[in-house]
């Protein structure tokens, strides 16, 4: 166990655990101490009694993050397990869904209680709490579209509930203090068929698996769309085409051959090789566009001496 000084908890506290087995490029360094809390009771106490000078970061299942290869310090909490992903059809056409909650289950139980309008993050990587972090979502919708509301906790382990007014929602980013665990988020949607909306939700599911390659070790969108002087979004995969990286490989990593906006860990790629590799993309759309690209990817950590 790490030498930190820790509070008392009915969850799991893991020293120097691995993390690159919890996300989905499958790279980077350990957690000086990974939490599994046992419930959100469990995870505000342990907040209530954790020091200020300890580092703290909440993840999800890593699907949209980079671990460097030193390893994170202070603690990790990974929300695992039923007590963070229960998803609850309220009435009035509302879900509720936990935080650890994947973003394909909560398109699904909103098809299945016929709830229309979620059936975008069937096309989400990721869970809940990562969707209110970034206002995830994909072809023309957003996180910011239907939430209502959502829960959390301080980091001094108060809960407190927040309006979708309050999150200052843009492109991939809200503007709450980045010490919040996210617990909860509830949605509004709009009646419709079962039928019509699973339709809806295997087009999105076929058409993104018909670009992305989402069959490797990869972490998502790489860089977000950025904009031009007249302020119309460009394609950040079109950028790094034409920038000629498309299959460019640094180490064990590749900038994808499906979809340029892709790196993947091609083999026994390092956490440096995936990182390295897209600021080489990043210098070369820079170069041949004068377009700074920025990362849409979360990188944690600290890189290997």
């Amino acid at each position: 166990m790490s030498e930190l000084a820790l509070p008392p908890a009915r969850g799991q506290l893991l020293g120097k655990q691995a993390l690159a087995p919890f996300t989905w490029f499958r790279v980077g360094g350990p957690a000086e101490v990974l939490f599994l809390p046992a419930d959100i009771d469990d995870l505000g106490a342990f907040l209530a009694g954790l020091p200020n000078h300890i580092p703290l970061l909440p993840i999800g299942v890593g699907s949209n993050m980079i671990v460097r290869d030193g390893g994170v310090d202070g603690v990790v909490v990974r929300l695992a397990g039923r007590a963070f992903a229960q998803i609850e059809a309220l009435g009035d056409n509302r879900l509720k869904a936990g935080a650890g909650a994947l973003d394909s289950m909560v398109a699904k139980a909103a098809a299945n209680a016929g709830i229309a309008g979620l059936e975008f993050y069937a096309g989400v990587p990721g869970t809940i709490g990562g969707a209110l972090a970034m206002n995830a979502g994909c072809y023309g919708c957003e996180t910011k579209d239907v939430l209502v509301q959502a829960t959390a906790l301080t980091r001094g382990g108060e809960q407190i509930v927040i309006p979708a007014s309050a999150f200052g929602f843009s492109y991939r980013h809200n503007d709450l203090p980045p010490d919040l665990i996210f617990l909860d988020a509830t949605f509004q949607g709009a009646a419709d068929a079962s039928e019509a909306i699973a339709r809806r939700m295997n087009e999105i599911t076929l058409k993104r698996e018909a670009s992305q390659p989402i069959r490797e070790k990869t972490g998502g969108s790489t860089f977000k769309n950025p904009l031009n002087s007249a302020g119309e979004k460009l394609s950040a995969w079109r950028l790094v085409d034409e920038a000629g990286m498309r299959g460019v490989r640094r180490g064990g990593a590749q900038v994808s051959e499906k979809h340029a906006n892709f790196l993947i860990n091609a083999g026994e790629a390092t956490a440096a090789d995936i990182e390295g590799l897209g600021e080489e993309v990043r210098a070369a759309v820079q170069q041949k566009h004068g377009i700074a690209l920025d990362w849409e990817i979360k990188r944690v950590g600290r890189p290997l001496p």
